[in-house]
């Protein structure tokens, strides 16, 4: 085994403190976090799972851990992820990205948040929680996230998930509930660009735009210029064409300077045909970026969705994420980091051309593939 590899992936760890007593440890926190994140990449998603792995594991493990109590027993891993400081593990998680990941420069980072639907707990009034993540289109990498106990909370969660990342020159795309002169602000503060959809939680605004690109796509307005573009896609039986218009006329806006360095206003429409059935939804957007090239901004809106179809969805299917039960403490929030730690991992792999599935299969079966995955660019 080469240890460098773990070394490597671990040593951005090697801040986290330990919640332990010193007269509890049995086990290294080191040795914890390097079998929970192999065994998380081998498919095991609970903690006696994670145990049963580092048991038939063990004569690989020892080749690179210390050991010096064998593996800790399924409580012990769900003992120490529950006492585990979040943001301790998320400040850490951030160091590793950064050396991970290419320069941010020109990325996409799409920020939205996804609920873990069986962290509540009933007996113990503990809401569900809810994850803010950054996703980074580009690299198809998970660049942070925090939790929150509420959807809600998205509003007051996502400044401080921004002042975590560096976004210098990168356009980052927000859901409407995310759409807040505040955030707008902050976003240009650390020099990068923003895309906000806007819905009913900005209703004047957002009659405005309605109005607005009702009178651009059914007439020409004298003087004033518009990016257009369109694109069609189909298959399965369904074909799905989009239109995006831009535009910088922005001096009827009364409010255009409550947004940070406001640039342009976009409507994008879809009408998706499916058997005999059509159905059309506009959808309208805000951003400090020009409006002179419609194509562009088509893709950032799209590649938005890049964090529901390649993180959300990947999650769910790959890692199965709902079904999971862990509610003590810090565990589900942990926990998650971890999956989305090994989600990473395994999306830099370019050696095997398997989906996340397929390769979390052949990390389990062919440890020199796990060798691999272990030391990507790190």
């Amino acid at each position: 085994m080469d240890v460098g590899a773990t070394r490597g992936l671990l040593r951005f760890f090697a801040e986290l403190k330990d919640p332990r007593m010193d007269r509890t440890k049995l086990h290294l926190l080191s040795d914890i976090l390097a079998i929970t994140i192999c065994a998380v990449i081998c498919r095991a998603d609970e903690w006696t799972e994670i145990e049963i792995f580092g048991k038939a594991k063990l004569k690989w493990l020892k080749t690179f851990l210390e050991l010096p109590n064998g593996i800790p027993s399924h409580d012990t891993f769900g003992r120490v992820f529950s006492r585990l400081d979040p943001e301790q593990l998320e400040r850490c998680f951030g160091k590793w990205i950064a050396a991970l990941a290419e320069s941010s420069g020109g990325k996409l980072i799409a920020v939205d948040g996804k609920t873990l639907r069986r962290s509540f707990d009933t007996a113990g009034n503990k809401a569900a929680i809810h994850m803010i993540s950054a996703w980074s289109e580009t690299n198809h990498l998970v660049l942070g996230q925090l939790a929150t106990d509420a959807k809600s909370n998205e509003i007051t969660a996502i400044p401080r998930l921004l002042k975590m990342l560096d976004i210098t020159d990168s356009v980052v795309t927000i859901d409407a509930l995310g759409c807040q002169k505040s955030i707008a602000k902050q976003i240009v503060k650390q020099n990068g660009h923003y895309v906000l959809q806007v819905k009913g939680n900005q209703p004047k605004l957002h009659d405005l735009l309605e109005e607005t690109f009702n009178e651009i796509i059914t007439q020409v307005i004298p003087g004033e210029k518009y990016g257009f573009h369109e694109q069609t896609n189909g298959g399965h039986g369904r074909v799905e064409t989009r239109r995006i218009w831009t535009t910088e006329w922005l001096d009827w806006y009364q409010g255009r300077s409550d947004w940070a360095e406001l640039g342009s206003f976009i409507c994008v429409e879809s009408t998706r045909r499916v058997g005999g059935q059509t159905s059309v939804e506009r959808r309208y957007y805000i951003s400090d970026l020009a409006g002179r090239d419609a194509e562009t901004m088509l893709g950032y809106v799209r590649g938005h969705w890049g964090i529901e179809n390649k993180l959300h969805w990947s999650l769910d299917v790959s890692f199965r994420e709902d079904e999971r039960r862990n509610r003590i403490g810090h565990s589900a929030e942990n926990l998650s980091r971890i999956r989305r730690l090994a989600l990473n991992l395994l999306r830099q792999d370019k050696t095997c051309k398997l989906g996340v599935k397929g390769k979390r299969f052949k990390a389990s079966l062919e440890l020199d593939y796990m060798l691999t995955i272990l030391s990507a660019r790190i």
